[in-house]
């Protein structure tokens, strides 16, 4: 037998050659005796009133099995409405499956379309005839604020959904006194996920039994599991949700959508398997969108470039609706509260705004405002910097907090333990060789090559445990759980909460169960996404699978490995605290193996009479994890980014890019540098290419990917990762989450690069993505300005 895979080792994602060579089971693979397909007539309008619905003639096409609209899935689907318990004045209007009388964004589904084929479905949907009443349009967040402005919904009384305000300190007096103050506006488009796989759902309902089955491509089967019950009017022992392979997510797939809760409906309705998957176009203006935000900020630093106050405002986008149940008002609450987290300073005021919209609704996408924080934080301090003449890594370097302890805090109210910014920080000097990369942009700046070197340093809040929304009143579970059981023959299957979008978890999970109970991996089968089949627990958000699950499972394999030492104890009259499980085999005092962990197994399911013990020890453990004292465990780092511009052109290449992280304990290098990676990739695209444009009347005018660009290898540079490592204190483990570090931080680095390569012109971009356009009429107006 080969010996035990350790924790920190790198090992391939179990699933990666399935997956690659076409074997992966993805929700639309999933077909069902009976199957009926859903296609969704949805509204060209951003608002308007829905007169009439004539669907006769839809109905009457041959494989048509029904036209359903608002009023028939009323009886069987409750409404919903987002609201958190600590921001009462965060209130989303009424949702229900399909549009009821009025139409708040284009794209919203109004009819469902039922049939024995997709393409029945989308023919009989063209005949679908609705009379519209146009009504006012809201697109602009500011235009959302003027007084007297459109209604974005007419159950709401204005389009305010948020107001929230922090302050700590003296602002005004730091302000007042700093040497150095500098402001800079901020403008951040809206992006949507992108996902490979589109959100897909197909349920079946057994009348008998009055059991719904939900297959979905989704991160979080539990918290499903309960909307659809409540929302359906179901016990929830009825109901089961199974997420098979689920070709991204990145959070875009964490929320109730209304099209997904109608096909379960239809399924109760018409008693009969119906399947849902979105194509490309309706992604675009069905899907989640995140991002959308306008940030004016100031910041004050002394004479020897000490972070002394910041000032941020905030105003954000939400859409037609709040995502349901989490609401949409992470985004600007995150970009405020965590605004130079990873800084030394005393004084902040900050306030956010958020606005409805005749837009698809925004949600979660990977890093949920802290993006935007990082931005704004990072982009201030190299402008403070220009105006002292100081170095932009020295700045960074005299501001660091010291949060050694658990209990440090920021000025939002960030908890920051045990952070290692400043080791981080020395080690990414070292690994891009800074001191000659500066020499080198400044030799190239004499021959018109025009580079930036942009630093952002990163705190990342990580497996979140239940303070965040259990205070909020929110049904979304923050603890993970693992099952493990002993099989006759020696194999361990792990039964986990945790859910896997292509993050690897299950391959971690499986070192840190193996390497605990000193087994073979290959011996580790691990089960998730199946809410009849695996524990309660959260899923997939937050940067939690390894960081909670792991724990869990540590937990669990201790437990189990000590019911294992007490039944090889007992069969072989020995003391079990001086027995060893290793490579399989039991080993005692002395080292000699006795017996295989297979041995112990099959004595205790088919022969137990034989053990001379009062009780059987449990062969199947189960444990549950959340963090109690801390409302999340905080990671850090620092990223770097190497770009130059061609200034006749305005195009951007970035041409190299560094990562150093401190995620705690590394359980897997490979996932762990994966995560990264893809992170970066998805700031870069944020930071250069992606953007959801829309028209002054809410028109989305490029949704698809003809026109709305996503980062390709061919625009990536290398990604160099290194990491620090300071497992955190709040778990056994030590492992801290990793999943969005890479974004976090990465588009405040191409920010930084991308302005610092065009200060030799006084030009200061202020608006992402960071398009040719833009950067040429930022040149254009500095040199008017000149």
């Amino acid at each position: 037998m080969t010996a035990p895979v350790q924790t920190g080792t790198s090992v391939p994602r179990r699933a990666a050659t399935r997956l690659v060579s076409g074997k992966g089971r993805y929700t639309d693979d999933i077909n069902v005796a009976g199957l009926l397909h859903v296609a969704f007539v949805r509204s060209p309008y951003p608002h308007a009133r829905i007169v009439n619905t004539e669907v006769n003639t839809a109905k009457a096409m041959t494989g048509v099995v029904a036209v359903l609209t608002a009023d028939d899935l009323a009886p069987i689907c409750l409404p919903w409405q987002t609201r958190l318990a600590l921001l009462p004045g965060h209130l989303s209007p009424p949702q229900m499956p399909l549009a009821l009388g009025e139409t708040c964004w284009q794209g919203e589904a109004i009819v469902a379309v039922v049939a024995t084929s997709r393409a029945i479905a989308e023919d009989a949907a063209e005949c679908v005839e609705i009379e519209w009443a146009e009504l006012p349009a809201v697109a602009d967040m500011q235009v959302a604020a003027l007084p007297g402005a459109a209604l974005v919904n007419s159950a709401m009384a204005t389009n305010l959904g948020l107001d929230h305000a922090v302050a700590t300190g003296d602002p005004d007096a730091a302000l007042r006194d700093a040497a150095v103050v500098v402001e800079h506006s901020f403008s951040f488009d809206r992006q949507t996920g992108v996902t490979l796989e589109p959100r897909t759902i197909v349920a079946e309902f057994e009348p008998r039994l009055r059991q719904l089955t939900v297959h979905h491509s989704h991160q979080v089967p539990h918290q499903m599991r309960d909307i659809f019950a409540a929302q359906l009017k179901l016990p929830l022992s009825h109901v089961r949700v199974v997420t098979p392979d689920v070709g991204g997510a990145f959070g875009m797939k964490l929320s109730a959508y209304p099209d997904e809760m109608a096909v379960a409906a239809i399924a109760v309705l018409l008693e009969q398997p119906v399947k849902f998957c979105a194509d490309r176009l309706e992604s675009f203006v069905s899907d989640n969108h995140a991002r959308e935000a306008k940030v004016q900020g100031r910041m004050a630093v002394d004479a020897n470039g000490k972070l002394m106050a910041m000032d941020i405002s905030v105003v954000s986008g939400f859409g037609a609706y709040s995502a349901y149940p989490r609401g949409s008002v992470g985004e600007g609450l995150q970009a405020v509260h965590m605004a130079a987290a990873s800084y030394s300073m005393a004084h902040l005021r900050g306030r956010v705004r958020g606005y409805f919209q005749n837009k698809a609704p925004s949600g979660v996408l990977r890093g949920v405002g802290q993006p935007i924080a990082t931005t704004v934080t990072e982009q201030l301090l190299d402008l403070a910097a220009r105006q002292l003449n100081l170095d932009p890594a020295e700045i960074r370097r005299r501001n660091y907090v010291d949060a050694t302890t658990a209990t440090a805090r920021s000025a939002g109210g960030i908890v920051l333990a045990e952070l290692s910014l400043q080791r981080c920080h020395d080690r990414l000097m070292q690994l891009m060789d800074y001191d000659a990369l500066r020499q080198q942009q400044r030799a190239l700046r004499d021959q018109g090559i025009y580079r930036g070197i942009g630093l952002a340093a990163f705190m990342e809040q990580t497996a979140v445990g239940p303070a965040l929304y259990g205070a909020q009143n929110v049904r979304a579970s923050a603890q993970e759980a693992c099952r493990l059981t002993l099989e006759p023959d020696g194999g361990i299957r792990c039964a986990t909460s945790i859910t896997d979008q292509g993050q690897g978890t299950g391959t971690a999970l499986a070192q840190i169960i193996a390497d605990t109970l000193g087994v073979d991996i290959d011996t580790v089968e691990v089960a998730t996404g199946d809410t009849q089949l695996t524990p309660f627990g959260g899923g997939a958000w937050a940067s939690r699978g390894t960081a909670l699950g792991g724990e869990a499972a540590l937990r669990a394999a201790r437990r189990l490995q000590e019911s294992i030492l007490t039944i090889a104890g007992a069969l072989l009259q020995a003391d079990a605290a001086v027995l060893k499980l290793e490579g399989g085999q039991i080993y005692n005092a002395a080292g000699l193996a006795q017996m295989t962990l297979a041995d112990v197994a099959t004595t205790a399911c088919f022969k137990a009479h034989l053990l001379s013990l009062t009780e059987l020890p449990p062969l199947e453990i189960t444990e549950s994890f959340a963090p109690r004292d801390l409302p999340y465990v905080a990671a850090n780092g620092i990223q770097a980014a190497h770009v130059e511009i061609d200034v006749e052109l305005g195009t951007i290449r970035v041409l190299d890019f560094w990562v150093v992280d401190d995620c705690g304990r590394v359980i897997n290098p490979l996932l762990v540098d994966e995560q990264i990676r893809g992170g970066v990739v998805q700031g870069i695209g944020a930071a250069l290419y992606e953007q959801c444009i829309y028209s002054a009347d809410a028109q989305l005018e490029n949704g698809s990917l003809v026109d709305y660009l996503v980062p390709m290898a061919s625009e990536m540079p290398d990604i160099h990762v290194a990491h620090v490592q300071t497992p955190t204190s709040a778990t056994t483990l030590g492992a801290r989450g990793v999943g969005e570090a890479g974004t976090v931080g990465a588009g405040a680095a191409i920010w930084t690069a991308v302005n610092d390569a065009l200060a030799p012109f006084g030009a200061v971009l202020s608006q992402q993505p960071f398009t040719p356009e833009r950067v040429l009429d930022g040149l254009a107006a500095a040199r008017g300005k000149g």
